[in-house]
């Protein structure tokens, strides 16, 4: 690689001035692509507290590690009218051309967020310009089939010296480190961001910082936290700033976006050029700057004047033996909180435990203490789901990272159980320093009625060989509210005492029309409401029961009657016959 990551001196304002011009040439032209802000901060659903504006001080998802400087050309290409489906061409310089698996990353990761997260507005052309800022387009598109990088991509040390101060979290697993951490991959993720940032976009089941798939994935989902829309002005610098906090980077970054928007082309993998300027560079080593006291000017003799002969210098000392210096020894970094953490404990999470669709009552909380076992406030606790669930935090997220308080603890975001039953695990994990986990057990169980009622009172009685006028229909409850998408079974039974399906009597009927007297997968709607199908008879007559069941035990029993049908046969009357008259029954008088 040709860049020097020994180096350590940064550009300065020359760099941000030429970057801000371009900035503002290119949104110049810009159609109405380009908003301004509306002045509203949004707060992330997935964060308990409201999370603080990037500064300085955060290491973002580099570690504020080295980053290309160069700049696009302020005459953007024009694209190219094309009425194939595939990638975006155009024509212009060799800078709008993109290596085409990065380029199909990128596009692929946007378009991902635009389904999972519309409201972020994510532009893929911003993806591109970090993906240019940070590497070059994973050094031009050295990349497999696959979009794994050919050879690994790491940034400088971040021993504290010129850079981040940050150590191993990884125990060198991605980086090689097992001393400090150092940026990875093509969107340059330091290993402490990647254990809770990375994704798995290109469907391989594991998700890897060398991948472009992967870290253009995650960089979408990094940008798109915090509940930031893209589209508004305020949130994409907030958004940018946290990638890696500096005013160059934004403009740098701001700079090749605008002009990926005007334009761009694919380009075979491998044939991109790699920048040649970093911003831990500089063409003339740069030293602080000391004071120089200008000699002063001899004043001019007057004319005619004479000049007193200068007294002759007296002659030194011999001058004792100079003392070596003692060298200065390097200040020890201050530790900063994070440094300071020792281990993470449980602050009293109670049992976790949840029906599904339902919020769990209790919320994590984990305390980050010293050796000592004081606690430590001002850092961050990464919470992360893991295991084969839809549980998420308040607002669909996996992760939520909250910053202890006074007393040192950090409390996660309500957590709401998915539709999936079972156990999973949360995680809580210091960010910026290996420390050992806390995982905390959380189960989720199915949704349970604990009451059943009939919505009708109508006797359901029917002749033999008939079908019952009305449909069965019922309620479900749970602690008096409507229990919703509650599962049910449907069983005839002969009486109330039995307790295996009937082989005679009413019955429903299956798809094929065949007779069937137990239903199961049956399931209540949103109000807790199910109508079950029409019911037939048989030729047995008699009295006979529908008995319904739910998960949680909730059980209801309902009495069916079959008549016999009505006889057609008359039935002889006391009465006397209508041919007979009143008077042909009287005898005749004497």
């Amino acid at each position: 690689m040709a860049a020097h990551f020994g180096r350590r001196l940064r550009k300065g304002a020359v760099t941000t001035a030429v970057a801000a011009a371009a900035v503002a040439a290119l949104s110049a032209s810009q159609a109405p692509d380009v908003t301004t802000s509306d002045g509203q901060e949004r707060q992330s659903a997935a964060d308990a507290q409201a999370t603080p504006d990037p500064t300085a001080a955060d290491a973002g998802a580099t570690g504020n590690s080295p980053y290309y400087t160069d700049l696009p050309p302020l005459n953007s290409p024009t694209p190219v009218p094309s009425t194939t489906v595939g990638p975006t061409t155009g024509t212009g310089t060799s800078q709008a051309g993109i290596p085409a698996t990065v380029l199909d990353a990128y596009q692929r990761a946007a378009a991902e967020l635009t389904a999972s997260k519309p409201g972020c507005n994510l532009p893929w052309q911003l993806l591109a310009a970090i993906g240019q800022v940070e590497s070059g387009q994973a050094r031009g598109g050295r990349v497999t089939a696959d979009g794994t990088t050919v050879s690994p991509i790491l940034g400088p040390v971040l021993n504290g010296v010129g850079f981040a101060h940050i150590k191993d979290t990884d125990h060198g697993a991605y980086d090689g480190d097992a001393t400090y951490d150092r940026a990875i991959g093509p969107l340059q993720f330091i290993p402490s961001t990647w254990a809770w940032a990375g994704r798995d976009g290109n469907g391989d089941g594991k998700a890897d910082p060398n991948n472009v798939y992967d870290a253009a994935l995650a960089a979408g989902h990094y940008l798109c936290r915090n509940g930031w829309d893209l589209s508004v002005e305020a949130d994409l610098k907030k958004a940018i700033l946290s990638y890696n906090y500096s005013q160059d980077y934004l403009h740098t970054v701001r700079s090749w976006m605008e002009f990926y928007r005007r334009g761009t082309h694919e380009i075979p993998d491998g044939s991109g050029s790699l920048p040649g300027n970093r911003s831990d560079e500089h063409d003339t080593p740069m030293s602080p700057s000391v004071p120089v006291t200008p000699s002063p000017t001899p004043k001019p003799s007057k004319p005619g004047g004479t000049t007193k002969p200068s007294t002759p210098a007296t002659p030194s000392k011999p001058g004792a033996p100079s003392t070596p210096s003692t060298p200065t020894p390097t200040p020890t970094p201050t530790p900063t909180p994070t440094d300071t953490v020792a281990h993470l404990e449980d602050a009293g999470t109670a049992t976790l435990s949840a029906r599904a669709g339902d919020t769990f009552a209790d919320r994590i909380s984990a305390r980050a203490e010293t050796a000592s076992g004081k606690p430590v406030a001002k850092v961050r606790i990464r919470f992360t789901i893991v295991g084969d669930t839809d549980a998420a935090f308040a607002g669909g997220e996996s992760h939520a990272t909250v910053v202890t308080d006074a007393k040192g603890v950090a409390l996660a975001p309500a957590l709401r159980a998915g539709e999936k039953t079972g156990d999973f695990t949360v995680r809580a994990l210091l960010v910026g320093r290996a420390v050992t986990a806390v995982d905390y057990r959380a189960t989720v169980t199915a949704r349970a009625a604990d009451a059943l009622i009939r919505t009708g009172d109508a006797a359901l009685t029917c002749t033999a060989g008939g079908e019952f006028a009305d449909r069965v229909e019922v309620k479900a409850t749970y602690k008096g509210a409507a229990a919703g998408k509650v599962a049910a079974t449907a069983t005839l039974l002969a009486s109330a005492e039995a307790t295996t399906a009937n082989d005679k009597g009413p019955y429903f009927k299956d798809a094929s029309g065949k007779p069937v007297r137990t239903l199961t997968g049956l399931e209540t709607d949103a109000k807790g409401r199910l109508k079950l199908p029409e019911l037939y008879a048989d030729d047995t007559t008699g009295t006979f029961v529908l008995r319904v069941t739910t998960t949680g035990g909730a059980t209801l029993t309902v009495e069916l009657t079959v008549t016999a049908p009505a006889s057609s046969t008359p039935t002889p009357s006391d009465g006397p016959s209508p041919s007979q008259s009143p008077a042909a029954s009287e005898s005749p008088s004497a």
